[in-house]
Order: structure tokens, then C-alpha cells, then sequence
């Protein structure tokens, strides 16, 4: 089955809306089987709504879209789909009841217009809207299947659980898989696995490109349960195999909180000192719950004298080799050890752009180090993109690195 989303509105056209419809509504999509070819906004025109729709029946089986339902002259994707399949909008008596008494139960006075919502295209059923006065639409004709979701993004996302996911949950067994994996790219991965890709027609494995981060996501689908979690097993085991020192997780889990369960699991306390991130480590750190039980402490060391002072840096170190260098790293990560209560300190030191480089220390060039009583170890690392960029790749590689370390030393 193919699918396209249609978002429709012309808040989205100008870049007044982002556009989170079509990412959701895929996702939700893929986990069971169904491929989004296509995705289309379009404004708040007649003309041009019409067109679209004309054109994704061409060429889709599943067409859903967003955003038009509404009780305004603008709100007019309804009448356009019924339009463009020749059919007749007829009058709903119990949903013009229902909009009637929400607006009752509310004391709010209703207009005239809100009536309009009361209307479908004959031959389809509504949707329900459990929070809203705008209900959905589902219409098959012609081996086509449309589906009408409102725009406001809570609604959209309630109503598209409850009531269209049931609806188009074939008779299938789907199971959805994730392999996450750092420190290797997307177009070096994916020719690595290009002889696993549309060998099985009922397995779809595709690759997800995130800050640092790539995704590979394995969908099966078949009648038969037990052959399809065969069929996935074996194919996250070939993976596995190819890519084990990459894979830091599976189906999500970030890999901050893998970190947390391995601290656990050790019985350790950790430490972070900052240069470059300025607390972002520690932030996504701290955002997990129960982190306390492993997180002692944090210090920003941003300046030279900030090393120095908190850190215990010698200023002969930053002179010779400078604040962005192994040997400071290492220093930082050790001065922090000697703190109470921690067994493990990891540091970071690098330069995140946009000034401040230089031939021999290029912009992106990050220094971490991680340390217990027994031994240090520095990384040296080099990322591109502007300074956010930089920033958010040094602290996933910095939970990576860490990651790593908890495996193999105790």
C-alpha cells in the first residue's frame, strides 16, 4: 500500500506552521506496514487543492490530509475531495447534534457555520474528535482509501490513534525494530547493508540520519507471527555482526540512559567537567529519572582560569599545549576525580565555532577524556557544522565514549 499526506493550510505554505504532520503520521505509518511516498502541502486555494488531490489519486492508495475541516470559508477540504470524486455532501443530523451539544456544554453560543462539519461526502463516515468540534472523515472509493484528519496537532495525533490506526490495521502481524548506531554515516552504512535491502518482501529495513546518530530501522509483516520474528531476528543478527562495534542500542533507548543503567549496574558515581558543551552533557544527563543515584557532579570550567581553580589544570599545561588539547583533557578529567564520591570523571575541551580556529586546531576539534583511579583515556575528535551542531555531536559521542569505557574497564 502506498501512501502520500496532504497538509493542507496556508500557515504551513509560509512558513508561519511547522510542518510536523507528515513526520508523525509516517512514523505511525511505517509501524505497520504501510510507505509514505509522498508528502504535499499546499495553501488555502481552492484551485490548487483540487489539483493535488487529483494528482495523489493517481498515484496513491492510501491518501491522507490534514488540516481543512474547520467551520471558515477557508476550511474547505471536504468540499474539494467531494468535489473532485463526484460526489455529494449530505447532512449528518446525529454529528449536527453532537457539535450542538459540545457547544452546550461549554455555554458558548454557536455559529451558524459550525454546522458545516455536520456535512460529509456521502458514502463516508465520520471520525470521532474526543477534544475538539471538527470530526474526521474516511472514505474508500475506487480502491482509494482518504482519510481527513484536523489540523490542530492534538487533535490530529487522537484522533489518528483511536480511530484511523484500527481501521487500517490489516490482517498482518507487524513488528517494528530499531538498531541505533554511532560513529559510522548513513551512505557508508546503507552500502554496507545494500544486499539485505528488498531481499525479503516481507521485511523493510531502512536507514534514519540523526545528529551523529543513524537509525536502522527493520519492519516485518506477515500472516504468520512466528516466521516474521524469525525472519526479524535474523536479520538484526546479521546486523549485529556487521556493525557491533557501532551499535550503542536498539528501538530508541537514548543512549544517555544506557549510560545511567551501566553506572548502575557498576554501583559508580560520575562526574562531568565542561569546557566547549557548557553543561550539555549534563543536562541530558540530568533530564533522565533516576540519575541521582549515579550523578554526583557537574562543574562548567569554560575559562583557562576556571581549569585551574576547579579542576587543579596546571597553567604550564594550557601554555604549552593549550586549553583545547589531550593533555588538558586529561588533566581536567583527573582534577575532577579527586573529588569525593567519584569513581569516574569524564571531561571536554574543544572549539565550537564559529571563530577561534585555526590550521593546526581547526573549528570542531573536541578533546574528551574519561578517567577512573586505574587509568585515563583521551579521544580526540573532529565535527563539522555550525556551533549547535558541534556542541549536541561532542556530547553524544562524549555518552558513546563513555559507554565504551564502562564495557571494557571495571
Amino acid at each position: 500500500m502506498i501512501a502520500e499526506i496532504i497538509t493542507i493550510g496556508s500557515e504551513i505554505t509560509m512558513g508561519s506552521t511547522l510542518n510536523t504532520h507528515s513526520k508523525y503520521i509516517s512514523g505511525k505509518l511505517l509501524e505497520i506496514g504501510i510507505e509514505t511516498y509522498y508528502h504535499t502541502s499546499v495553501d488555502d486555494n481552492k484551485a490548487r487543492v483540487k489539483d493535488i488531490i487529483k494528482i495523489s489519486l493517481q498515484r496513491a492508495d492510501l491518501i491522507i490530509t490534514t488540516g481543512g475541516l474547520g467551520p471558515t470559508d477557508d476550511d474547505l477540504t471536504k468540499e474539494v475531495i467531494t468535489e473532485a470524486l463526484g460526489l455529494d455532501l449530505v447532512k449528518d443530523i446525529d454529528m449536527e447534534n453532537n457539535i450542538k451539544s459540545i457547544f452546550d456544554k461549554l455555554n458558548k453560543t454557536m455559529s451558524n457555520n459550525n454546522l458545516k462539519q455536520a456535512l460529509k461526502p456521502k458514502g463516508s463516515q465520520f471520525l470521532k474528535n474526543s477534544i475538539g468540534t471538527a470530526p474526521g472523515i474516511l472514505l474508500s472509493k475506487d480502491n482509494r482509501t482518504i482519510v481527513m484528519l484536523p489540523g490542530p496537532p492534538k487533535e490530529m495525533e487522537l484522533m489518528f490513534n483511536n480511530e484511523v490506526l484500527p481501521l487500517l490495521h490489516e490482517d498482518f502481524n507487524i513488528i517494528n525494530k530499531s538498531i541505533n548506531i554511532i560513529g559510522i554515516g548513513e551512505s557508508q552504512l546503507e552500502m554496507r547493508i545494500k544486499d539485505l535491502i528488498n531481499k525479503d518482501p516481507d521485511i523493510k529495513i531502512a536507514t534514519f540520519a540523526k545528529e551523529l546518530e543513524v537509525e536502522i530501522k527493520i519492519v516485518g509483516k506477515g500472516k504468520n507471527k512466528d516466521i516474521i520474528e524469525n525472519k526479524v531476528n535474523n536479520v538484526i543478527k546479521i546486523l549485529e555482526d556487521r556493525f557491533n562495534e557501532y551499535i550503542y542500542g536498539f528501538d530508541n533507548v537514548p543512549i544517555e540512559a544506557i549510560v545511567l543503567n551501566l553506572l548502575k549496574e557498576k554501583g559508580y558515581k560520575v562526574g562531568f567537567c565542561e569546557s566547549c558543551t557548557g553543561g550539555l552533557i549534563s543536562s541530558r544527563f540530568s533530564r533522565i529519572p533516576g540519575v541521582s543515584e549515579v550523578f554526583d557532579r557537574s562543574i562548567v570550567t569554560y575559562s583557562n582560569n576556571a581549569k585551574i581553580e576547579e579542576l587543579g589544570v596546571k597553567s604550564d599545561t594550557l601554555e604549552k599545549y593549550g586549553a583545547v588539547s589531550e593533555e588538558t583533557a586529561i588533566e581536567m578529567a583527573n582534577g575532577l576525580l579527586t573529588r569525593n564520591n567519584l569513581n569516574l570523571a569524564l571531561s571536554i575541551t574543544g572549539i565550537a565555532g564559529p571563530d577561534g580556529g585555526t590550521d593546526k586546531k581547526p573549528v570542531g576539534l573536541v578533546y574528551m577524556c574519561i578517567a577512573n583511579k586505574g587509568i585515563s583515556i583521551p579521544i580526540k575528535c573532529n565535527f563539522n557544522g555550525n556551533r549547535e551542531s558541534i556542541q549536541n555531536k561532542a556530547s553524544i559521542r562524549a555518552f558513546f565514549e563513555l559507554r565504551k569505557f564502562l564495557l571494557i574497564n571495571d
